[in-house]
């Protein structure tokens, strides 16, 4: 059966007729309510900010002390998830080996969705128990329904295990989200295509994450004035990009920018203090210490220590 086209309001019929378009064809409308439904997943997530925040600050409270983040999730959740966690060692240079990934079936094929896999509440159980304890991390855990077996049942198995959850679901109460220590719950609405996730929830979702794991590269200190300041720059265009950083917040050209790069080991963070306070890298690597990283502090102290040099290096006046 063909769908029927229909036009939501005589309003909107008459902007389709002048702009010369006749009636509007059936993909047109799909296309329109799939856009309608990806602006809804966004204004669910903004209506969550303060729980994303919430858990973005704690998720950074863990990673600081040394615990270890576990990306949890089965199906096009669990690729939206482990997309975030594969992004985070490039982006905000975090040690990928306290970062890890659990899919229902494996992440031996990623890209082969292994549906019956998500049924198994055993298999996820089992997935979390093999981290051993737990105490000193965090798991975050994705679900659309927020009652996928293996994805409950692992993020139970995690809480047992004494792991700070983070839950993502689109229904509230649901399991998963009942069982979360922080429940972040996402209204993104009835899919334009009834029953794929991966279309308004996986917009949610996707955004959800990289707002929370961005949030919590930001209270890191790996972000500043929007630059990613802790970035791996580990090929010729995030080589390039790193150079670009220390150029425009320490303020120099490229030469001196490249020079500072060097001399830090290709690290942002120490380079653009080298940069901009004239200091050594030993110096630029405890004044990051003293401030947890946090580059606007440390630059604070670099000021600080400018202006005392400053002061210092000037003679009182003589009297007449």
């Amino acid at each position: 059966m063909p769908m029927r086209t229909q036009l939501n309001s005589e309003t909107e019929g008459e902007k389709w007729l002048e702009a010369g378009g006749g009636l509007p064809s059936a993909e047109a409308l799909f296309a329109d309510a799939l856009l309608a439904s990806y602006r809804r997943a966004i204004e669910s997530v903004a209506a969550a900010r303060t729980d994303i925040r919430a858990a973005a600050h704690r998720l950074a409270a863990i990673w600081r002390a040394g615990g270890r983040l576990v990306y949890l999730g089965a199906g096009s959740s669990g690729l939206a998830a482990a997309a975030d966690a594969a992004e985070l060692p490039g982006t905000f240079g975090l040690d990928e080996s306290h970062i890890a990934i659990i899919l229902a079936g494996g992440t031996a094929e990623p890209f082969h969705i292994d549906a019956a896999a998500e049924d198994g509440a055993a298999a996820g159980e089992q997935a979390m128990a093999a981290f051993g304890d737990l105490a000193s991390d965090a798991v975050i855990a994705v679900s659309a329904s927020g009652s996928t077996p293996f994805t409950v049942a692992a993020a139970a198995e995690a809480r047992r295990r004494g792991a700070f959850v983070i839950a993502i679901a689109h229904r509230p109460g649901s399991p998963l989200l009942s069982g979360a220590d922080a429940p972040i719950f996402l209204e993104s609405g009835e899919e334009a295509l009834r029953g794929s996730t991966r279309l308004a929830a996986g917009t949610a979702q996707k955004a959800a994450l990289g707002m929370l794991s961005s949030l919590m590269g930001f209270e890191l200190g790996h972000i500043h004035q929007g630059l990613m300041v802790n970035l791996k720059a580990d090929n010729a265009k995030l080589r390039d990009r790193a150079l670009g950083i220390v150029a425009m917040i320490a303020g120099i050209g490229e030469a001196k920018a490249e020079a500072a790069l060097r001399e830090a080991g290709g690290e942002v963070k120490p380079a653009i203090l080298i940069a901009r306070g004239g200091v050594s890298m030993s110096e630029a690597v405890a004044w990051l210490a003293a401030t947890e990283g946090r580059i606007d502090d440390a630059l604070r102290l670099s000021r600080a220590r400018g202006d005392k040099r400053i002061n210092q290096g000037r003679r009182p006046e003589q009297g007449s």
